[in-house]
């Protein structure tokens, strides 16, 4: 097979085991025989910009790769073997290449397949889109940097989430629907979900989205993707205008985490084919409550309590993440 990667040195190794798959085959392929038991299997997913940086370690990568995967939208992946001390210090390193993220899989991680239909839930705010829709709504009604003060602390963990998030909409009282109609207009959505969702969906998934933010927003994403559902807090408003208050049960962490459960067992999602995906402290919960939990950007006590974590590159790498074993 002729090797368009960029990686000469190590696509001439493949007669050692190192295996170059197509573009279409989306699978990757069983170690050599007998290295099962040898080591850490760490999976490297990057960009094109930094391939140069990943070339550079090459020869010493390249004893230990077993499998080199190159995907659409110029991506690539590469499966190391490392031993259990050399494992650490090699996630070191790599930690200072850009758009470059990584999983460490262990003998007991147990990763949803991709090709098994399963569910994915995700958070809205900083996870899906870019921003954070109720600091958007906050400066477009003249609040902006006293609720955005707010909603760092939250995500953080460190205030409540339904007592800040009543704070936050009390200071929307008396601003016009106007400023939720222009914000659904210009919705920015985060780098790869539309790619990401379509695989999932074309695998026979299930995509979900559970947000502490606003119904309108939610509503807008599930008709854009076509998501199987959507939760989030609904907005009172009277004669077109806030009132500054949320009407009915709170999406908050415990909230979300349901909707993992309640979910999976509607549609009936076999085990370990749950995911869950967030970037802030309430998203806590709900990575928990899935088979695998992956922290998107996120703040530290959710990348702490995560499973896995994309801090450099977009969502169109979690269904890399998921290639077969």
């Amino acid at each position: 097979m002729e090797s368009v990667l960029p990686f000469p040195l190590l696509a001439s190794q493949r007669q050692d085991g190192v295996y170059v798959l197509s573009l279409q085959q989306h699978t990757w392929p069983a170690f050599k025989e007998g290295q099962h038991a040898q080591g850490e299997r760490l999976r490297l997913i990057f960009s094109e910009k930094a391939a140069a940086a990943v070339a550079g370690l090459l020869p010493e990568l390249a004893p230990r790769a077993v499998a080199i995967l190159q995907r659409e939208q110029f991506l690539y992946g590469l499966e190391l073997l490392l031993e259990a001390g050399i494992c650490q210090s090699m996630q070191n390193r790599l930690e200072s290449i850009c758009e470059l993220d990584y999983l460490p899989i262990t003998a007991t991680t147990s990763l949803p397949q991709l090709s098994t239909p399963g569910l994915l839930v995700m958070d809205m705010d900083s996870t899906a889109i870019t921003i954070e829709c109720i600091d958007e709504l906050a400066t477009a009604a003249g609040v902006g940097a006293e609720v955005a003060q707010v909603t760092e602390r939250a995500m953080q963990g460190e205030l409540d989430f339904e007592q800040s998030l009543r704070q936050r909409v009390a200071k929307l009282k008396g601003a016009n629907q106007s400023i939720i109609d222009d914000l659904c207009a210009r919705l920015p959505l985060s780098p790869g979900l539309e790619s990401m969702i379509a695989e999932l969906k074309s695998y026979g998934w299930r995509t979900v989205a559970a947000s502490g933010g606003f119904t309108p927003f939610v509503g807008h994403l599930q008709q854009l993707l076509g998501l199987d559902a959507a939760f989030a807090n609904e907005l009172v408003i009277s004669d077109g205008k806030l009132l500054g208050e949320v009407s009915g049960q709170v999406v908050d962490a415990a909230f979300k985490a349901d909707v993992v459960k309640k979910c999976a067992e509607q549609w009936q999602i076999a085990a370990g084919q749950r995911l869950a995906i967030g970037d802030g402290a309430n998203d806590i919960p709900m990575v928990q409550a899935a088979d695998f939990g992956i922290a998107y950007h996120a703040k530290p006590k959710l990348a702490a309590a995560a499973a896995a974590r994309i801090n450099k590159l977009g969502l169109q790498v979690l269904p890399f993440l998921l290639q077969g074993r």
